[in-house]
């Protein structure tokens, strides 16, 4: 069994899922990044979590100003890789 191809085929499977699902979150909120706001709406979560997410290390933010937010692919990443 060549199991370097199936890691290659299930990335590759992860990431073309990552883009649909960036997609649709893109195209939901309008927008490329998303807010604390928007977070806390997608994962059901409460603002001190969210918070608490986006100061984590594993966590893709990128901050503007003194916001943190995340892009809408790199969420998408994210979230299905934590699955």
């Amino acid at each position: 069994m060549n199991y370097e191809m199936d890691f290659v085929n299930l990335k590759s499977e992860l990431g073309v899922a990552a883009a649909l699902e960036a997609k649709r979150l893109a195209e939901k909120y309008n927008k490329d990044y998303l807010t604390c706001d928007d977070l806390q709406e997608i994962m059901q979560l409460g603002k001190n979590n969210v918070y608490h997410l986006l100061d984590s290390e594993d966590f893709p933010t990128i901050k503007v100003g003194s916001r943190k937010v995340v892009s809408v692919i790199a969420f998408a990443f994210w979230s299905l890789k934590a699955a």
